[in-house]
């Protein structure tokens, strides 16, 4: 199982609103065919595995391990529960059964139909964790959201700055920090910043130094603060700007109307009606604190660098100890989530 979850890795950024899954048959102790989902609408897991195994009067004595439940009804793709009972494989290992209504434990009961032994639940958690943004956008009915912010060693993520000051951003991570974000920007859905991070910044929130798909860009301007030459208005990629003023926009920027009332609930929402899986939040403070009060983030990716500021803009604040803490040369990175989520 723990080689499923290694597969199913390699599809990170690539299966969309699809779940990563990695598939392992057995015989006889010995691996003779394994695959995972490369991307969104192409071949399931299983049948890639399936494909590659040379001799197939194994399969009747073989172990089919799957890391999330085959499915069982037409999609883009033919049956997979279908295709195993085909085959003649005797007996199916499952680290989660799949939420998604069309599955549900639809394709463990067409299994065992077929006189097929399923276990269910082998290494269960690490499976969860593996397609946490899979099953809260099907269970949650939202973006699983990633909070990202760089702060100084005294607590500051910013120098106090005018709409007019054009310096750009004061970097406190090094070159690899850098890196490591355009690889995490490459494997969400979407990227999103405040007005007030495009106005001081001009981000192009892009994928530079990693190889990889740009997200689908999205920010806030309620007034109509951001102006024309921002490189989030250049057209170079999907955006989607949440406005009063959304006759204002046209070509690869999609304008949704927002009134004063408009939350960030209601913003993520929406972001799921459009199949937006997950959401990176890189800035600014303002609108990290607003996801932090209103309890709608699952994950947190702080920098603390060794810079000081003194004084500035302070950065957010968790109100719990980090999960994990790493180092990238001199900044520490510590990984937050969130503890408050129901059911978690």
């Amino acid at each position: 199982m723990k080689r499923c979850f290694e597969l199913a890795r390699k599809g990170k950024g690539m299966t969309r609103t699809n779940p990563m899954v990695g598939c392992v048959i057995v015989h006889d102790d010995r691996i003779i065919g394994e695959g995972y989902h490369h991307e969104f609408g192409g071949p399931h897991a299983e049948v890639i595995a399936i494909r590659s195994v040379k001799d197939s009067s194994l399969f009747p004595h073989a172990t089919l391990y799957c890391s999330l439940e085959p499915c069982a009804h037409h999609g883009k793709t033919p049956p997979c529960s279908i295709l195993i009972r085909q085959k003649g494989i005797r007996r199916v290992v499952v680290a989660n059964l799949d939420p998604f209504p069309s599955v549900n434990g639809k394709g463990v009961k067409d299994m065992k139909s077929g006189g097929i032994q399923v276990e269910t639940g082998c290494l269960a958690d690490e499976g969860a964790f593996l397609n946490r943004r899979f099953l809260r956008y099907v269970q949650g009915k939202r973006p699983y959201v990633i909070l990202k912010w760089a702060q100084s060693a005294d607590g500051f993520i910013d120098l106090e700055r005018e709409d007019e000051d054009r310096e750009g951003p004061r970097w406190i991570t090094s070159k690899l920090g850098q890196t490591l974000v355009h690889k995490w920007r490459s494997e969400e859905a979407a990227i999103m910043v405040g007005t007030n991070t495009v106005v001081a910044d001009n981000p192009r929130l892009n994928v530079r130094r990693w190889s990889g798909e740009d997200p689908l860009r999205v920010t806030i301007d309620r007034k109509g603060r951001i102006q024309d030459s921002a490189h989030i208005l250049d057209g170079s990629q999907d955006t989607i700007m949440f406005t009063e003023s959304p006759e204002k926009y046209s070509g690869r920027i999609r304008s949704i109307h927002i009134d004063l009332s408009y939350e960030l609930e209601d913003l993520l929402e929406e972001l799921h009606s459009l199949q937006v899986i997950s959401l990176f939040v890189e800035g600014g403070a303002r609108l990290h604190r607003s996801f932090i009060e209103s309890g709608l983030w699952d994950e947190a990716r702080v920098f603390t660098g060794k810079m000081t500021f003194s004084q500035g803009v302070e950065a957010p604040d968790i109100p719990f100890s980090p999960d994990e803490t790493r180092y990238f040369g001199d900044a520490r990175l510590e990984v937050f989530r969130n503890k408050h989520l129901s059911g978690d």
